[in-house]
């Protein structure tokens, strides 16, 4: 009996020695999973714990001895793995973390340009009516060029007649309205006294007391603000000048556009990175067709508008109907906000001179037109070239007033319909790059890939003959 207690501390030293390997062989195993992954974790996991062979006691010596090899590894629960920090954000923040910061990028470079476009707003405008101007009188280059008339010929013929026509057109807008002016300060005056008397009998009972009242507030408010008119006056010799160099600088870019247009393109493309180019070529004369299209069709539509309308209010007997007729072709270039401002100008001016029966027809008539133009002309003449969604051209006209007055509102919606064609076409383009350089498929992949109406079935495929075995010669009876 005096012999148990020592056998006893045997078993006891026994079982804490090898619960001590089995702790540093789960040390062993922990740090390997850490440093090398999951495939050192397998390695571990195919060693049977419970194996009390001579090869366990061997691998778990050799844990023993890979411990020793690193005496400042921490023991199991005295290790922090904390995970990577980037990990630990959740995806959600990091997605809207990654897409903020581009965004951020993006419109501070907007914020960037809109300040260049603004200090050179002039010129911007004027190289845009340039290419509007380009897109619309190209057409005619291109016919005397087949016609066998040389570029430079056909460029100053085309360029000199179109600026002659609008010239011819401005003028005699001016002739119209020089001529009427005096009838038409009349008729608005007896407009107005029709007026007052329309309210003096009134249900509204308006007095004439309250009316003096309102002209005197009106008289003193001209009088009060003599400064600013003067000044207002002053700036509108500025904007003359500023008209007149935009008006100059647009005719020699049209002149230059006309007759080197495509050299400029080429040139152009040499700026844009060699990895881009192939799309920016591509993109471009769709964009050019996407322009040309919508100025013909804003033109043909505008045209058909001042003619209707024109001859509606010219049988109304409305002053200066030929006038307001040019000038409701000159504002359907700002889509929906011009028609609106171009009609309500006719209603205002019948109204003031002819009543309210002839400004009542006159909206009736604009109405009409427009009513047609919207519904009729624009889906037929313009077509899928330029489909731009009624809320994009509102947003795009409000902005473009905003940042550079009526031609900003006139190029706008170009400006819109042409990004649209440029985007499509390069995110199609990305996609057929992405597919080009995609491997096709082999063997039964392929097949399996392949749609149904791809896989015809063909005749059956004779069976190939036998071949020689690798190690013996070649047989006498096989085909040549």
């Amino acid at each position: 009996m005096s012999r148990v207690p020592g056998w006893l501390g045997r078993v006891g030293a026994g079982l804490t020695r090898m619960s001590e390997r089995l702790e540093q062989r789960r040390e062993e195993a922990r740090r390997d999973d850490v440093d090398e992954g999951p495939v050192a974790h397998s390695d571990h996991a195919r060693v049977p714990l419970d194996d009390t062979s001579g090869h366990a006691a061997e691998h778990a010596s050799g844990g023993a001895v890979a411990v020793a090899e690193h005496p400042g590894a921490p023991r199991s629960g005295a290790g922090d793995h904390r995970p990577d920090p980037a990990q630990a954000v959740p995806w959600g923040v990091r997605v809207a973390a990654e897409a903020g910061w581009r965004l951020l990028v993006l419109a501070g470079t907007v914020w960037v340009l809109m300040r260049v476009i603004s200090a050179v707003q002039l010129v911007v405008l004027a190289f845009v009516a340039a290419l509007l101007i380009t897109a619309l009188l190209q057409p005619a280059v291109a016919w005397l060029r087949r016609h066998g008339v040389p570029r430079g010929p056909a460029t100053a013929l085309t360029a000199i007649l179109g600026f002659v026509i609008m010239g011819l057109i401005g003028w005699f807008v001016t002739w119209q309205v020089m001529e009427n002016i005096d009838n038409l300060s009349d008729q608005v005056q007896d407009g107005i006294d029709e007026l007052r008397n329309w309210l003096l009998n009134s249900p509204f009972h308006v007095t004439d007391k309250q009316i003096n009242e309102i002209a005197k507030n009106l008289r003193d408010a001209v009088g009060a603000n003599t400064d600013q008119i003067t000044s207002a006056g002053l700036e509108g010799v500025t904007v003359v000048v500023e008209a007149l160099t935009g008006i100059l600088l647009a005719a020699f870019s049209t002149l230059f556009l006309l007759y080197d247009g495509k050299r400029i393109w080429q040139w152009s493309l040499k700026l844009v990175p060699a990895a881009a180019r192939p799309g920016v070529a591509g993109a471009g004369p769709r964009a050019w067709r996407t322009l040309t299209a919508y100025v013909r069709g804003t033109v043909i539509v505008a045209l058909i508008d001042a003619i209707f309308i024109g001859l509606g209010i010219y049988f109304l007997d409305v002053p200066m109907a030929v006038p307001l007729a040019v000038f409701i072709f000159l504002f359907a270039f700002i889509p929906l906000v011009g028609a609106v401002v171009s009609g309500a100008l006719a209603v205002v001016v019948a109204l003031v001179t002819q009543g309210v029966f002839a400004a009542v027809m006159t909206l009736v008539v604009v109405l009409a037109v427009q009513q047609i133009e919207g519904h009729i002309l624009q889906p037929f003449i313009l077509g899928r070239a330029v489909r731009v969604h009624p809320l994009a051209v509102v947003l795009s006209v409000a902005a473009g007033g905003m940042v550079a007055g009526i031609g900003g509102a006139v190029v706008a919606v170009p400006l819109v319909a042409v990004t649209n064609t440029v985007v499509g076409y390069l995110r199609a383009y990305s996609r057929e790059a992405v597919l080009r350089q995609t491997p096709k498929p082999h063997g039964a992949t392929s097949t399996d890939a392949a749609p149904a109406a791809d896989r015809v079935p063909g005749p059956p495929k004779t069976p190939d003959p036998p071949r020689p075995p690798a190690d013996g010669p070649p047989s006498d009876t096989a085909p040549a």
